[in-house]
């Protein structure tokens, strides 16, 4: 089971409250504005700041 869509329609980048999208490799949720990449794992998005790897 993948990210729902509806799930990633309300996700937001923690740092900046700016939008995030699914990476071309689906396994993490990118903010190009922060240049952050924030992994999922187990079908779960982890959304912590300190936990987020730059692009």
């Amino acid at each position: 089971m993948a990210v729902s869509e509806e799930l990633l329609e309300i996700l937001v980048c923690p740092k900046c409250k700016g939008e995030i999208h699914l990476n071309k490799t689906k396994d993490g949720l990118e903010c190009l504005a922060c240049r952050l990449l924030y992994e999922i794992k187990d079908d779960i998005p982890i959304m912590l700041i300190d936990e987020a790897k730059p692009l």
